[in-house]
């Protein structure tokens, strides 16, 4: 159902209800085409939650439409928050992570500070003083860098400002490239006693990550028909994120890796015990009231915490046990090329097609060490 709608220049905003989540506004105009035609089209502004006033909404809808002038007039300034609205609406990355993350920063940090910047009034000093008061890791500074450079080229493509270099990139940021916190590795005798105090079917999540370096989106990615049982290997094909099934980070971590004997009779011992008539597109990690995968930080917040704490290991996290997968295969003496493949890292280029043949020996060699030296570590 649609309410009233309120006319603006060249569009007109309206209040769209929805089932669920608050109603949204909705920008409704017309965008000329090369033919001379015109085609509707329209656009989410935001929800009420966002803009509580019809004013605020045709604020926003008004500072869309002049970024979406190709040829701006001289005396209209376009603010950056007119920028954002049409990058979120455009061109905003298809991965849902990704998107997520730039969603939160631009909310919570960009747009209240630069919304109603005029974009050609943002200097790389007034960024550079603005990253410095920030109460962050320099490393989110960093990000946040970045995504104004992208809002910048964005506004440069569309014609919005001169063609220019980027001004974003004469931003410093003091320390981005260091580390605030060396990354946690555990060691076989720690990994024994975190998993002590954490029940299935998360310990077998665990035992998946640590025995195969894989990001927790990965694991809760899993479906049963991604183990080649006779084949002894598993397919990482997608991953979970929010909620919501999406692509895995890079290309380079789509392929096939091997399984140990031992881990394969874990996971089947774990279909026998939780799944034992599921068919083959579920998940293997479900949550048997939803049938879709947990949420990964809310397992680390009532298990993998409290059980780190108990065992005296300090605050561990999921990435723990790919950095753990990491440290293990370097002090076996992995070849560091396998050591890259196993990780799934964005640089390696494999000499294979992963989904026509078999795991190389070398790889299933490196990682059987590993998943050898974990296992008699778990409990039964």
């Amino acid at each position: 159902m649609e309410h009233k709608r309120q006319r603006v220049q060249f569009g007109w905003v309206c209040l769209k209800a929805r089932k669920k989540g608050p109603d949204v506004w909705v920008l409704r105009y017309r965008e000329n085409l090369p033919d001379n035609s015109r085609r509707r089209r329209s656009v989410v502004l935001g929800n009420v939650d966002e803009f509580p006033t019809e004013s605020q909404a045709r604020k926003a809808a008004m500072s869309w439409l002049f970024s979406m002038n190709v040829e701006p007039a001289s005396a209209t300034a376009v603010s950056l928050g007119a920028v954002i609205q049409r990058y979120l609406a455009e061109e905003i990355p298809e991965r849902l992570s990704t998107a997520s993350r730039y969603r939160c920063w631009l909310k919570n940090h960009v747009e209240p500070k630069w919304r109603d910047y005029p974009i050609e009034q943002i200097k790389p000093l007034l960024v550079e003083d603005w990253l410095k008061k920030l109460n962050l890791a320099p490393k989110s500074k960093s990000h946040l860098k970045n995504l104004m450079r992208v809002l910048f080229n964005a506004a440069m493509r569309w014609e919005l400002i001169p063609y220019q270099h980027n001004p974003m990139s004469l931003v410093r940021v003091k320390d981005a490239s260091k580390r605030q916190r060396e990354p946690r590795a555990l060691s076989i005798e720690e990994f024994g006693k975190l998993i002590e105090n954490v029940p299935e079917p998360f310990r077998t999540m665990c035992i998946v990550a640590m025995c195969l370096g894989l990001r927790v989106s990965e694991i809760l990615g899993l479906r049963w028909r991604d183990i080649d049982w006779d084949g002894l290997r598993l397919a990482v094909r997608q991953a979970y994120v929010y909620g919501q099934q999406g692509d895995v980070k890079t290309q380079t971590s789509r392929r096939w890796m091997p399984l140990d004997r031992s881990l394969a009779e874990k996971l089947h011992q774990h279909k026998m015990r939780f799944f034992p008539l599921t068919n083959s597109s579920d998940w293997i990690f479900a949550n048997p009231e939803t049938g879709k995968p947990y949420w990964p930080g809310r397992i680390q917040e009532h298990w993998l915490v409290p059980a780190a704490h108990k065992a005296g290991l300090g605050r561990i996290g999921w990435h723990t046990f790919r950095h753990s997968h990491s440290t293990l295969l370097h002090a076996l003496g992995v070849d560091l090329k396998v050591q890259q493949e196993l990780l799934r890292h964005a640089d390696i280029r494999t000499t294979m097609n992963i989904y026509t043949q078999a795991v190389p020996a070398a790889l299933r060699e490196a990682n059987s060490k590993v998943v050898r030296l974990v296992l008699p570590a778990q409990v039964a």
